[in-house]
Formats: C-alpha cells, sequence, structure tokens
C-alpha cells in the first residue's frame, strides 16, 4: 500500500503536465487576489483575504479532477490495472492509497498560496493586522473542499479508461454539488429548498469560511468524502 502511495506522488511529480497543471492554478489565483479589478485586494484597502476562499473553489473543480483523472483510468488504459488487481492489494488498499496519494498532491499544490497569506500580513497597517484565526479556519475549509473533491475526481477516474470522460465527469459532479444544489435550492421553496441547499457543499464551505468549525460541517465534509471513497471501492471490487 505504501509503494502503490509513493508510485501516484512520484509519477505526478516526474510529469510535466504536473508542473502545468499546478502552474496554471497558482496563476489564476494570482491574478484574481492581486491583479483582476474587483477581486484584487489591493482594491479594498484592507488586509484580507476572501477572494482566494470565495473563487478557489471554482478553480478547485476543474484543477481536482485533472490530478485525479488519471489515477486508476490510466492504470486500465495502460494494462497496469490487472496486474495490480492481483496483487496482494485488496481494492480498499488501493482506493486508500490513491486517495491518500491526491491529498498529498492538493497540499503541495496549495502550499505556495501561503505566501499570500504572508503578504497580507506584510501590507496590513499595521504589519501583522489580519484576522489569521479567520484565515486559517477558511484555509481548513479549503482542505476539506479539496478532499471531497478529490474523492469525488477518484470515483471518476475509476468509470473509465479514458482520462478525458474521467475528468469530464468529475467536473460535472464537481459543480453539480458544490453549486448545482444551492442553484436549485433557490429556485424551490419550503422543505425541499432547505434540503438541497443542506446538500449542497457551498453552504458547509461558506460557514467553514467564516470560521464557524462545528460537528454538522465537519460530519457533512467527512460523510461525503466516505461515501464517495465507498463508491469507488464498490466499483473497483466488483471483480474481487
Amino acid at each position: 500500500m505504501l509503494s502503490l502511495f509513493f508510485k501516484e506522488v512520484n509519477a505526478f511529480f516526474s510529469n510535466l503536465a504536473a508542473y502545468l497543471i499546478t502552474s496554471i492554478f497558482l496563476v489564476a489565483l494570482g491574478l484574481i487576489v492581486w491583479v483582476f479589478p474587483g477581486t484584487s485586494v489591493l482594491d479594498y484597502g484592507y488586509a484580507d483575504l476572501d477572494p482566494l476562499f470565495s473563487y478557489t473553489p471554482f478553480v478547485f473543480v476543474f484543477l481536482i479532477p485533472a490530478i485525479t483523472m488519471r489515477m486508476v483510468a490510466e492504470e486500465k488504459r495502460s494494462g497496469t490495472w490487472e496486474l495490480l488487481k492481483t496483487s496482494p492489494l485488496r481494492s480498499h488498499h488501493i482506493v486508500l492509497a490513491k486517495y491518500f496519494a491526491s491529498l498529498v498532491l492538493l497540499f503541495f499544490t496549495l502550499l505556495p498560496t501561503l505566501i499570500y497569506y504572508l503578504s497580507i500580513v506584510q501590507l496590513g497597517d499595521p504589519v501583522g493586522n489580519i484576522d489569521s484565526a479567520g484565515f486559517f479556519g477558511a484555509y481548513i475549509g479549503l482542505l476539506l473542499l479539496g478532499a471531497l473533491f478529490a474523492a469525488i475526481g477518484l470515483f471518476s477516474s475509476s468509470l473509465t479508461s479514458n482520462q478525458i470522460v474521467a475528468f469530464v465527469i468529475a467536473v460535472f459532479i464537481c459543480f453539480l454539488l458544490y453549486g448545482g444544489l444551492g442553484a436549485l435550492a433557490a429556485l424551490t421553496t419550503g422543505e425541499w429548498a432547505v434540503f438541497l441547499e443542506g446538500m449542497g457543499i457551498s453552504f458547509h464551505y461558506e460557514q467553514i469560511g467564516r470560521g464557524v468549525i462545528v460537528s454538522e460541517n465537519l460530519f457533512y465534509f467527512f460523510g461525503m468524502i466516505l461515501t464517495w471513497l465507498v463508491f469507488t471501492w464498490i466499483l473497483i471490487g466488483r471483480h474481487d
């Protein structure tokens, strides 16, 4: 299991496309946070990184499926999947190894964005005039969101041997759960509206982004992550 984990991490960092994906992600966020009118923190006149946490989920919708799309699909396409399935590893070992590898890749992709925090700390008047607790609370929400998208991406990759198809499926599911259910909730009323809003990712992410880290939100994210991982385990374990 540990060997498979390191294999996935090494495969990512040895691929030129991985560096391209990460670079595009960081450049896109940099433009949103510092350059684009209406979202640039320099236009606000106060130390705040709200644009980072408001727009990163929409970048994640494309970034994380791009990271996870090859994890199972490429194994099936190259013919190594059958070898992996006949190894001593059980299906849940394969799922967990690939999922934890995707979390490590997500962490290393997000790590450079801490530069934005350090920059805002220095730009504050006085220096350090920033709500650090609120920032790191929102950062936890961002990590949970990324972890959930990674579970969805891994599930999508296990559906097909085509990486592009896996990418499109993951993008669709992530977008539907993040923005689609909230939009449907706005079109309905009563209990259905409450139910749809509560099932949407954005509702819980935005609460955590405001520093409201309560058990309900944590249970939602961990429950959804576990659900998609179980779906993946069932899918790839059908022929065990």
